[in-house]
């Protein structure tokens, strides 16, 4: 039987884009920033439950996708943010096809409620409530050619961030619950034989720390993300994943943003990470790049 893994490619990556739902940055008022990056992952290990494994029939399976993201500063307090990415998959050995298309709108309400300034200290809390769900009607039980979940996911995150000087450090908590999502069969096996289209998706938490240095034109991060599913079930010896398999994740990267002394409103963000342990995922390393616009209503004007 082919040896396959589940990638893990929903939610959340460990590093973005411009302002995200993750960090502590906020648009100003009738601010609108708009986003695009580009990304590409790829493993050829993996973990089948605790077990580590090569990927030997598949080869390097590897993930391209591109995201456009806008994020609207309704108050300094308030933003309002969406993405909405298109993925294609890839395998270099294999007799599977990779997929392509877009995959979910994410939807997300950025709130600042408290900020206390104190000499050369800033501490300032977030709280974040999002929405992601499916923009097409794309395969989810070809895993890991499958470019998603397909489940519509509803997430709380909270937000603590700490800057003393050009110094900072930030740590988030989230909560994602994800919706049954049905397969085109009418019988499938977890740990027990199941007589429905309908699949249980298990919910799921997330954490993550930043720390690095942060101006008004350069941001420099190191980022550790922490992905845990809060139930399903192992992929069984040599078989192939499932859309409702146990995914956990611990990852770590760098991140870096700059933007433009002359031109304020240009900026350019890039990143690295690589997965240091993992259940039922790949052992993926991947980057990206992008660059992003700041439009300023309040004169009516682009920002420059």
């Amino acid at each position: 039987m082919r040896r396959l893994i589940f990638f893990f490619f929903c939610f959340v990556p460990v590093l973005s884009y411009a302002q995200t739902e993750q960090d502590a940055l906020m648009m100003g008022e009738r601010q609108l920033c708009a986003a695009a990056t580009i990304s590409y992952n790829s493993w050829t290990n993996y973990w089948e439950g605790t077990f580590k494994r090569d990927n030997e029939n598949m080869g390097r399976v590897s993930t391209r996708s591109a995201v456009l993201m806008v994020n609207y500063g309704i108050t300094p307090k308030l933003n309002v943010l969406a993405a909405v990415p298109y993925v294609r998959t890839q395998a270099s050995e294999g007799t599977l096809a990779g997929m392509d298309g877009v995959q979910d709108l994410s939807l997300f309400v950025k709130w600042k409620p408290w900020e206390w300034q104190g000499g050369h200290e800033t501490i300032s809390v977030f709280a974040v409530g999002g929405l992601a769900t499916p923009s097409s009607r794309y395969n989810i039980d070809l895993l890991p050619m499958s470019i998603g979940l397909g489940s519509r996911v509803l997430s709380g995150r909270v937000i603590a961030d700490v800057q003393v000087k050009q110094f900072t450090a930030t740590l988030s908590a989230a909560y994602l619950h994800r919706s049954n999502v049905e397969i085109d069969r009418t019988a499938y096996y977890t740990d027990r034989l199941i007589n429905s289209r309908e699949v249980d998706m298990p919910n799921a938490t997330n954490f993550q720390l930043r720390a690095g240095y942060r101006t008004p034109r350069l941001i420099a991060e190191a980022v550790v993300d922490n992905m845990t599913t809060l139930g399903g079930f192992d992929i069984r010896r040599n078989d192939m994943p499932f859309v409702s398999n146990r995914m956990n994740s611990t990852k770590v990267g760098v991140e870096g943003k700059y933007y433009l002394a002359r031109h304020p409103a240009l900026g350019f963000h890039a990143g690295a990470w690589h997965t240091l342990a993992g259940r039922n995922i790949g052992q993926a390393t991947g980057g990206m790049a992008g660059m992003s616009y700041i439009l300023d209503f309040t004169t009516n004007t682009i920002k420059d």
